[in-house]
């Protein structure tokens, strides 16, 4: 999703799901008035939901930026029948990791979270 297809998204509305976790951060200035600017002009969407959606085309983008870096080993052969070669550069273990991390995430939306037990106090000697 590029920018402008977000912008198009806020004016008609949808929210994908959310973990269970909440990140808190400090915005530079000129950020954060730009994401009043932002809530201003989009009324319907809070803060959150703003920082959420360009915080995931921004990850999206990243994505699609990092550069392939070819390999020595042949994967597949392409339409013309020249070989594909492996992927050694940044996005294979981007991918991977981020379907791991997405399942840990998953798992953890499903079932509620417990409050940890807490343990009585030692009297201090």
């Amino acid at each position: 999703m590029s920018f402008k297809e977000l912008l198009d998204s806020w004016r008609q509305s949808a929210a994908a799901p959310r973990t269970v976790a909440s990140y808190a951060v400090r915005l530079a200035v000129d950020d954060a008035a730009q994401l009043a600017a932002l809530a201003e002009m989009f009324p319907g969407r809070s803060l959150e939901q703003l920082i959420t959606e360009l915080l995931g085309t921004a990850l999206k983008e990243l994505a699609a930026a990092m550069p392939y870096v070819e390999g020595s080993r042949a994967i597949s052969i392409d339409e013309h029948g020249d070989p594909v070669y492996e992927d050694v550069g940044p996005t294979p273990r981007f991918m991977e990791l981020t379907r791991l991390h997405r399942r840990t995430l998953e798992a953890r939306r499903q079932r509620p979270m417990r409050p940890k037990k807490r343990r009585p106090r030692r009297a201090s000697r």
